[in-house]
């Protein structure tokens, strides 16, 4: 069956790559025969929108952009029972890392013809979905750092960002409800993931799956700063999990709240979220939704 595409374009991710990243890959499925329509990002609330309508159509909704234009568009297109491609052109596509899609216009082309569509789960935070993970402490403030970084070169931007996230961090308690097994943690960050990497393919949550229908929660117990910093190429391999600092939980709901000296920053797939709730107040809940999108990957249909 001969596919269609709408592509959806955010024309600032990546510092303004997506719109060169999108014609190679639309020329290759035109010269195929297929039928494109691109359209760039008139907003979030438009985009989805566009997306919708593109369902309605029966076309493939393609997201080119990076994690967070990826997140804006998933919960429409899975509730609609429609299917996404991916064109990754943001600073870290971690979750087209996680599905395995090429790194070339012809490739991505490939898999957006021929391509298998695979059943992903999402996260739900409140009124929005995640494909990626939800992060809080020294991980948010990197990525605010990552967002400000217009003039470091696009290789350095997440490992500079860490670095001084962690140069400067001050830990806090958490308390997390698990499933309904609470429990506390004196903590420099707390990532809530559905996809192994984030970050520019820092394999945060090694063993996460994408369709297993379970979060996995990963504690980064507070340490000192300098030993912080010299552990941080192991969340590169995924071997940080054997820290004894290091706790990976799992499970389907996750509430969390925090205290620290300032609040705490919270994000999602590359976009801020705010502070956390205090330990006082209702806390923020992370629920994961299994099999809530259908994306198209590397392999024969």
């Amino acid at each position: 069956m001969r596919r269609s595409f709408t592509f959806l374009v955010n024309p600032a991710s990546g510092g303004g790559a997506a719109p060169e990243a999108v014609v190679p890959v639309a020329r290759l499925l035109r010269d195929a025969g297929a039928e494109v329509e691109v359209t760039y990002s008139p907003g979030p609330h438009a985009m989805r929108s566009l997306a919708a309508k593109a369902v309605v159509r029966g076309d493939v909704v393609v997201s080119v952009g990076g994690d967070g234009m990826l997140s804006s568009l998933a919960g429409e297109v899975g509730e609609l029972g429609g299917t996404l491609g991916i064109v990754p052109a943001g600073r870290g596509n971690d979750f087209a890392r996680m599905l395995g899609l090429p790194g070339t216009p012809s490739g991505l082309a490939e898999v957006l013809l021929t391509g298998a569509p695979r059943t992903v789960d999402l996260l739900c935070v409140g009124d929005r979905l995640v494909v990626g993970s939800v992060y809080a402490g020294v991980d948010a403030r990197a990525a605010a750092i990552v967002d400000r970084a217009t003039r470091v070169p696009r290789v350095l931007q997440y490992p500079l960002a860490a670095v001084r996230a962690l140069a400067t961090y001050t830990p806090a308690r958490y308390r997390l409800d698990l499933d309904g097994a609470v429990r506390e943690h004196v903590a420099a960050t707390v990532v809530v993931a559905n996809s192994a990497y984030y970050g520019k393919g820092m394999r945060i949550a090694p063993d996460a799956d994408v369709d297993d229908g379970l979060l996995d929660v990963v504690v980064i117990e507070a340490a000192s700063r300098v030993a912080l910093v010299r552990a941080l190429p192991s969340v590169y391999d995924g071997s940080h999990v054997l820290r004894p600092e290091v706790t990976v939980l799992r499970g389907r709901r996750v509430e969390v709240s925090a205290a620290g000296r300032d609040p705490v920053p919270v994000g999602a797939d590359g976009e801020p979220l705010g502070a956390l709730p205090a330990l006082r107040d209702a806390p923020l809940v992370v629920e994961v939704r299994p099999g809530a999108l259908s994306v198209l990957v590397p392999g024969p249909v």
